[in-house]
């Protein structure tokens, strides 16, 4: 305040006191003037400040970062932090009580997939905690039931959960705290009820219908008959007792015991082929993250089964094209992202599936000079409706995403989902969790990559991400299906192009193209009409979204700068998140 009196030259309060000369009865008139010239102080930021585009402001901290989807979630990954745990710790709590406040999005009956950079040894981790198939699931079971194609709901969309398996393999590697202490947020949330988020009540009752055709699911996930409203208390016992037994027991309390025999009778029951021995021997796994560089930048991603692939080949297109140059989201940008979208995922549909069963070109779609390739087929006035796959060259719906930062600069990138929402929309008896519908991207053609097998891991949506610069690090990830490698590539060149902060980054309009085939894509209301024009000059078909819009995403980003040791967070207004952090003072 005191800087402000000096800047309009008048003595501040402090000085004044130590003024006797100053001391004397001021007039109305004084004051009033003295108001005049204080108050547009006030109300005057600087020019920057206040042409900026963002909504808020990064959260910026030299303690750790929770960002979530859920503020609950991230308090309660911030107070693991505070409490001792690292960021690992902190994740595995925030993923816990996302499966608790929104079951629609994520929980244990379904899968994960997470990126932890280790700042003692430098070394970037990647993490498969995607189920497989069950055994005796095959094309010609499913065929001599009458299916044509792989179902997308019901009991034979199920493949076994990875999440429980990927929390315990992340708490054994890198975990400080127990595993009961980290849980322990989720089962108070679970036991004692929350209030129902905004957006996930409206998620909720989004799922009524497919909740209905379950008994369970209806006694579970519908009290008294309806989706729990807005600000609604909600509990959840069944899956407070499901999580005890995972704080007792670890990955047994899951995939042994009362669980996984809960599970196992229920899946059968609904004329099921999941066993026992699904569940008993599946092991998520650690994986070599694969990468590429884009404007300096070292963008990390899981590699398949996983479509982070299909993100940075997008990435490869567009590093020949002058992005920063043409502006950001210009009619010519927006085209060449368009464009190498569709490239990008007509080879991800072709070639992705899990790699124990079939050869993956992955360093062949990744090299440079293939990229160089496709973007030349990319046709700067016309867009392209008819995507065929390359042929690189050979070489040796519903989900959440978190990322915390701790004190000592340890990242986690997770994801975690139930494929759609609600998953397959079938809770076993007193579990309090849905089943993922995962399998219902498997193929029932024989001779594609991703051809459905017993104890195979199906083409996953779900991707977390990290990339590198210098002394840089950045976690982060957007939900969203098939939405996710196009975001990734977008968020990576507001930042690499455009010099955006994470929150800025985040925030910015997104284009989202949810099919392979056409030329229709969906866009933001905030990208002006005449870029819109422009667009469908070259022959986009663009649906005009709402000026944040669930069809684009939400995401979530933490970023150390490591010359600093300081911290920051950011949260998609897209979502009812919130980037927390860690609680400093300490009495």
């Amino acid at each position: 305040m005191n800087e402000i009196f000096t800047r309009w030259g008048i003595a501040s309060s402090d000085q004044k006191r130590n003024d006797h000369s100053h001391v004397h009865n001021s007039t109305k008139s004084t004051w009033l003037l003295v108001g005049l010239l204080i108050f547009p102080a006030l109300d005057s930021p600087p020019a920057r400040a206040q042409d900026r585009t963002q909504a808020r402001s990064m959260v910026v901290s030299a303690g750790g970062i929770v960002a979530t989807e859920h503020p609950q979630a991230s308090q309660a990954g911030a107070t693991i932090l505070a409490q001792g745990g690292n960021a690992i710790d902190a994740a595995i709590a925030a993923n816990a009580i996302m499966g608790v406040v929104a079951p629609m999005m994520c929980g244990i009956g379904g899968d994960l997939f997470a990126i932890v950079y280790e700042a003692r040894s430098g070394k970037v981790y990647g993490l498969n905690a995607s189920g497989w198939a069950p055994k005796a699931l095959s094309i010609e079971f499913l065929r001599s039931k009458g299916f044509e194609t792989m179902p997308a709901k019901g009991i034979h969309s199920v493949t076994v959960p990875g999440a429980v398996e990927g929390w315990a393999k992340l708490h054994r590697r890198f975990g400080k705290m127990r595993l009961a202490t980290v849980l322990a947020p989720a089962i108070h949330f679970a036991e004692r009820g929350f209030p129902v988020s905004e957006l996930d009540a409206e998620y909720w009752a989004g799922g009524e219908s497919l909740l209905r055709q379950d008994e369970n699911a209806a006694r579970t996930f519908l009290p008294g008959g309806h989706a729990p409203r807005l600000g609604e208390i909600f509990r959840n016992p069944d899956l407070a007792a499901a999580y005890q037994r995972i704080a007792a027991r670890g990955r047994d309390g899951f995939y042994r015991g009362e669980t996984a025999r809960r599970l196992i009778a229920y899946a059968q029951r609904q004329g099921g082929t999941m066993t026992a021995d699904d569940l008993a021997k599946y092991v998520s796994e650690w994986v070599e993250p694969i990468s590429t560089t884009y404007r300096g930048w070292t963008v990390y991603e899981i590699p398949p089964n996983g479509q982070g692939i299909a993100a940075l080949l997008m990435l490869n297109l567009m590093e020949n094209f002058p992005l920063a140059e043409n502006g950001h989201n210009s009619a010519s940008t927006l085209h060449v992202m368009i464009e190498a979208k569709k490239l990008a995922y007509a080879d991800m549909l072709r070639y992705v599936a899990d790699p124990k069963f079939s050869q993956i070109p992955v360093a062949g779609l990744l090299s440079k000079n293939y990229g160089r390739l496709r973007a030349k087929m990319i046709d700067m006035d016309k867009a392209n409706c008819h995507v065929e796959a390359g042929a690189p060259p050979a070489a040796g719906n519903d989900t959440t995403y978190l990322c915390t930062v701790d004190r000592d600069g340890n990242i986690v990138s997770l994801i975690q989902s139930n494929y759609g929402s609600f998953g397959a929309g079938l809770v076993p008896d007193h579990c309090g969790f849905v089943l993922q519908n995962r399998g219902g991207l498997f193929s029932l053609d024989a001779a594609h990559p991703n051809h459905l097998a017993g104890h195979k891991r199906p083409l996953h949506t779900i991707i977390p991400a990290l990339m590198a610069k210098g002394d840089v690090r950045i976690a982060f990830g957007i939900m969203g299906g098939w939405n996710q490698s196009q975001a990734h590539a977008q968020f990576v060149s507001n930042v690499a192009d455009h010099q955006m902060n994470i929150q800025a980054a985040l925030e910015a309009p997104r284009f989202s193209k949810g099919s392979f085939a056409g030329c229709d894509v969906a866009l933001e209301a905030r990208i002006p009409a005449t870029v819109i024009s422009a667009l469908e000059n070259k022959g986009h078909q663009v649906e005009v979204k709402g000026s944040f819009s669930q069809t684009v995403g939400g995401g979530q980003a933490v970023m150390r700068n490591f010359s600093t040791g300081v911290n920051y967070g950011a949260s998609d207004p897209r979502k009812d998140g919130a980037a927390i952090p860690e609680p400093g003072w300490k009495q």
